[in-house]
């Protein structure tokens, strides 16, 4: 299972340069504010999304200050009405609490079902920030490396267009 230290053993592994922020918990992107966190660059927020029906899994990945409206994401990536997956859900597919989303939660989906959605404008950051699988740190790497590091994994992965909050 990939813990925070599983997060950083695999990053080491792979040759993947990374550099770690340890912290206090945080919840919230206002505590994630607070505790001076997002000066570092693009801070990303995590949701964990279902389908209508329950049968499709969905990570979200957005940098902090987008607004992330699930009605338009459903017609975006093509699926019914999307809502948040319950605690027991996050722990069955990601092997992570609530407040502890990252993407790095993916490599704990063995049958590699989530379906990761990251926002488009990502694609052109040299450094994001997440958790790893914890939220008493953050780590922080190119976002080209975090996208490869799941791909390798086999998790499919999408891209979509979120709005800055007004």
């Amino acid at each position: 299972m990939y813990n925070r230290q599983g997060v950083y053993d695999l990053l080491n592994e792979k040759g993947i340069a990374f550099e770690c922020m340890e912290h206090e918990p945080v919840y919230t992107m206002e505590e994630m504010d607070a505790a001076g966190i997002t000066k570092k660059g693009t801070v990303c927020k995590n949701l964990f999304l279902r389908d209508a029906k329950g049968k499709i899994h969905y990570l979200v990945t957005a940098p902090e200050e987008k607004r992330i409206d699930l009605k338009a994401l459903a017609g975006q990536i093509g699926s019914t009405k999307l809502s948040f997956a319950s605690a027991e859900r996050l722990q069955k597919y990601l092997c992570v609490e609530q407040g502890c989303v990252s993407p790095f939660g993916v490599l704990n989906n063995d049958d590699k079902s989530v379906i990761v959605v990251f926002d488009k404008d990502l694609q052109s950051d040299k450094s994001v920030g997440v958790h790893p699988n914890d939220n008493t740190a953050s780590v922080w790497l190119a976002f080209s490396d975090l996208k490869r590091l799941i791909e390798d994994h086999g998790n499919k992965i999408c891209f979509a267009s979120f709005d800055r909050q007004a």
